[in-house]
């Protein structure tokens, strides 16, 4: 799942990623492959990379790169992951239900049993779909804070440790909803969305701060060789060794989520919503434990103080003369290859800023991080939790929870992931073809209007077949009994494994750049700008609420197909120069800045 959704959320490939941190020291001062022993004998002191052989700038040309072996540590981050997202898919897949459907006759939990629709607050699709996408915005804009708060005053491990306190309450909360005696009365709508922004804070808290840390497990940044047991050198990437860790982060994420998920639905189906929410609960308790467990063994980032406040006064730095009242001209004058040359401290003229306590390679860091920072885009996945679960609903489901399909989104990644790993990217490799980084994320908007365009004909045989035409989402029949499309709902599935290689694609891949193009100072803020693209993009769902009614369903999902595609087209036109610069990019020095 994204990741977080996004979810995630929440992978690339050796020839487009390099580690932000990989020393290219060697190939800027030594202009040949006979590199002096002072520097080998310099990069073998730092008590990361002691005793090893590093490449050649022939053997960088030549040789086939592999992956290190991932710690153990990032094992151990990656099952905290899991257990909170089983919890935040185990409890957001029922939210749909338990706001848009009405609370079945007599009952006290909102279960509806084999034969009947399960629901509580009874608020209709347009309302589940608002709130839905609310929680979706306000999940990803809390990291912002998340990763203030860490990088200022608290660290990752200590910031993770606070947001899971913080989630433990809207998780209390939201079974306080859903409890029999509660649920039937009005107080139900205000104790959910109380535990809704309760939980949407921890959420935020907990997901900038755990993607970096997961990637911080593994020290090296240093291209290295490594004679295999055939006899054949090979150079193990730093890069590619955090690819794979965000790979199979992401992995869990979604063991999490599919499990959290399935179980959720059959209880919600079956016994009530209060079960469909205290489960959850229970497993996030894994969280405090797994964190204290391994408390000693984690590798902790120090926070820096804030460097926010001198990266804005180092843009507003490079600003000076750049406006114009032609938006044009602002817009090539930010644009130019000297904007940030200018605001290096070595061009500095005279005694420079008392706030300018950084280097030259800092300020080519935070260039980086912005650029990474404007390829971050999110959408159709917005459509996963809230429409596509309704649209189950007006189909055949043959005693299986409408919201159960869903699922299907994880289970294609739990497949999908490790197939890409290792077949389809290193086959890629192997044929020369370079499947970079921005290349997976356009990839990623094709696959996810192709999602959405599945829908949009999905829907359109609904409304042909059901026996209410364009009210299909509201049909009954003189007793109340709902009345459904006879279509099977399995033919849903195109959707949900095309969002799938969406989140493959773009997701994964937007954890590692978000990661290694931000200085590392910044990278729980990078991460959560990362994150708050998605914010942008739930908010740009609300403007489309008006569309989740029927009869305008097809439309809904019509849109989102068109803005879906045209932004990959869009985004392709304006990250291909970037794309061509990404080693440039990826073998910057690290920077330096000096606390005051």
């Amino acid at each position: 799942m994204a990741g977080l959704q996004v979810d995630a959320e929440i992978a690339a490939i050796s020839e487009t990623q390099r580690h932000l941190e990989i020393n290219e020291k060697v190939d800027q001062k030594v202009h040949s492959d006979d590199v002096s022993s002072e520097v080998h004998h310099e990069l073998e002191r730092d008590g990361i990379h002691d005793g090893l052989e590093f490449p050649t700038k022939e053997e960088r040309a030549t040789l086939r790169r592999v992956s290190d072996a991932i710690p153990w540590n990032a094992y151990l981050i990656a099952i905290v992951e899991l257990a909170e997202r089983f919890s935040f898919y185990g409890c957001s897949v029922v939210f749909t239900n338990f706001i848009q459907q009405p609370l079945p006759k007599g009952s006290h939990t909102g279960a509806g049993f084999a034969d009947g629709q399960s629901g509580a607050l009874g608020l209709g699709q347009q309302a589940s779909t608002g709130l839905t996408t609310f929680y979706q915005f306000w999940c990803y804009v809390t990291p912002l804070l998340g990763a203030y708060i860490a990088d200022t005053y608290l660290g990752r491990f200590n910031t993770i440790c606070i947001a899971v306190f913080v989630t433990l309450i809207g998780h209390i909360l939201l079974i306080v909803s859903a409890i029999p005696g509660v649920i039937e009365r009005s107080g139900a709508v205000g104790a959910f969305a109380v535990a809704l922004i309760i939980m949407g804070l921890g959420t935020g808290l907990f997901k900038a701060n755990i993607s970096p840390l997961v990637a911080e497990q593994y020290k090296r940044t240093k291209l290295f060789i490594r004679v295999q047991r055939s006899g054949e050198r090979v150079i193990v990437d730093p890069a590619l060794t955090v690819s794979r860790v965000y790979m199979y982060f992401y992995l869990f994420i979604n063991i999490g989520a599919l499990v959290g998920q399935i179980g959720m639905t059959y209880s919600e189906k079956y016994v009530g919503f209060w079960l469909a929410y205290t489960l959850p609960t229970v497993v996030f308790m894994l969280c405090p434990i797994v964190l204290w467990i391994g408390r000693k063994r984690y590798i902790r980032s120090p926070p820096t103080g804030s460097v926010l406040a001198t990266a804005l006064k180092l843009w507003r730095h490079a600003m000076k003369g750049q406006w114009s009242t032609n938006p044009v001209t602002t817009y090539k004058n930010m644009t130019s290859p000297l904007f940030w040359e200018r605001a290096k401290p070595s061009k500095i003229v005279g005694p420079k800023p008392a706030w300018m306590n950084f280097d030259d390679q800092w300020v080519d860091e935070v260039k980086r991080g912005l650029k990474a920072c404007g390829v971050f885009c999110w959408l159709t996945y917005n459509q996963l939790n809230n429409n596509l679960t309704s649209l189950a609903a007006t189909m055949e489901t043959n005693g299986l929870p409408n919201d159960v399909l869903s699922n299907l989104d994880p289970f294609a990644l739990i497949i999908f992931i490790p197939l890409c790993d290792l077949v389809f990217y290193p086959a890629l490799r192997r044929a020369g073809l370079n499947f970079s980084a921005l290349k997976k994320i356009a990839c990623g908007f094709y696959t996810g209007a192709g999602a959405m365009v599945w829908a949009a004909v999905v829907q359109h045989y609904i409304y042909k077949r059901n026996p209410c035409g364009y009210q299909a989402a509201t049909c009954v029949d003189a007793d109340g009994n709902v009345l459904v499309a006879p279509l099977n709902v399995w033919i849903q599935t195109g959707s949900y494994v095309l969002i799938a290689f969406s989140e493959i694609f773009a997701s994964i891949t937007g954890l590692e750049y978000a990661f290694t193009k931000a200085p590392k100072n910044m990278r729980s803020l990078v991460m959560s700008v990362f994150l708050f693209t998605s914010a942008l993009s739930a908010a740009l769902g609300e403007a489309f609420v008006s569309l989740s009614i029927d009869p305008l369903l097809v439309w809904n999902y019509g849109v989102m197909a068109v803005l879906a595609g045209c932004t990959g087209v869009v985004f392709w036109l304006v990250v291909r120069k970037l794309d061509a610069r990404e080693d440039e990019l990826n073998n910057l020095n690290e920077g330096h800045i000096e606390k005051h």
